[in-house]
C-alpha cells in the first residue's frame, strides 16, 4: 500500500521476482498435476512446450533439467521426457552433511530420528517375526549396550536399530535411518547436547528384545522411549 500527495491510499502490487525458468518449472509441475500424469507418461515435446508457454526452448530445457535433477523425469531415446517415480530422499542426501548445517538444524534432525524410533512401534510389532527376534537377541548379546546414553556407539546403533528399521519393511524409513545415524553420531559427539546424562530408568537393548517378544505395542513404545530417554532429555 502507498499514499499519494493528496493522502489517498494507492494499492500497489508486488513484483514477481522469480526467474522465467522458475515459473516454467512450476508450470510444468502444474501440467503434470492437472493432467494427472502417471509414472511412464511422456511430457509434450520441447518445441511444443516452448510454443504453448511462449518461451524459448533454452528455458524449457533448463526447467526440464531441474525436474530431472530432483528425479521427477528422465530422458529416454525416441521418447523424450518421461515421468518417473522419484526417490524422495535423493535431493536431501546431497546436502545432508553435518558440517554444512547449523546447530538448530542438527538438533531438529536429532529429534526427528528419535521421534521416528518411537513412532515405528506399531509397524515393528505388527511385522516382527520369530526369526527377527532371534537375530535381535544375538545382536543385543554381542554389542556393548552400556547403561547410559554416554555409552552410545554408532556401530551398535546400526546393528540393532538398523534391524528395527528393516523389520518395518519401509524403504523410505530405511533410507532415512542410513542418512540420519551419522548425523546422530555427530550431534552426540559434537558437544551440542549441553544437558548432562540423566539418571532416569534406562532400558537396554536386551530388555527391548524381551519387550518385543510380548508383542504389546504400548509396552514397546514405552520401552523404546525409555531406551532413548537420556537422548530426549538432553535436547528437550
Amino acid at each position: 500500500m502507498g499514499i499519494n500527495q493528496l493522502g489517498n491510499t494507492i494499492k500497489l502490487k508486488s513484483i514477481d521476482t522469480s526467474s522465467l525458468v522458475d515459473r516454467v518449472e512450476q508450470k510444468l509441475i502444474d501440467i503434470i498435476k492437472e493432467n494427472k500424469l502417471k509414472v511412464g507418461d511422456i511430457l509434450p515435446r520441447e518445441i511444443d512446450l516452448a510454443e504453448n508457454l511462449g518461451v524459448s526452448r533454452t528455458v524449457i530445457r533448463e526447467a526440464l533439467l531441474r525436474l530431472k535433477t530432483v528425479g521427477l523425469i528422465e530422458t529416454k531415446k525416441h521418447k523424450g521426457s518421461v515421468l518417473k517415480n522419484p526417490n524422495l530422499l535423493d535431493p536431501i542426501k546431497k546436502i545432508l552433511h553435518p558440517a554444512i548445517l547449523d546447530e538448530n538444524t542438527l538438533k531438529d534432525i536429532f529429534e526427528m530420528r528419535l521421534a521416528l524410533e518411537v513412532g515405528m512401534a506399531d509397524l515393528i510389532i505388527s511385522r516382527i517375526t520369530p526369526e527377527d527376534l532371534k537375530e535381535l537377541e544375538i545382536i543385543a548379546n554381542e554389542i556393548a549396550t552400556g547403561d547410559v546414553a554416554s555409552k552410545w556407539q554408532i556401530d551398535d546403533e546400526i546393528r540393532f536399530h538398523g534391524k528395527l528399521y528393516e523389520i518395518c519393511d519401509n524403504q523410505v524409513l530405511s533410507e532415512l535411518q542410513n542418512m540420519l545415524l551419522p548425523m546422530f553420531q555427530y550431534v552426540h559427539d559434537s558437544g551440542l547436547l549441553e544437558k548432562p546424562v540423566s539418571s532416569n530408568e534406562f532400558i537396554s537393548h536386551k530388555e527391548l528384545v524381551e519387550v518385543l517378544k510380548r508383542k504389546n505395542v504400548q509396552e514397546y513404545r514405552t520401552a523404546i522411549r525409555k531406551h532413548l530417554d537420556n537422548h530426549f532429555s538432553r535436547i528437550l
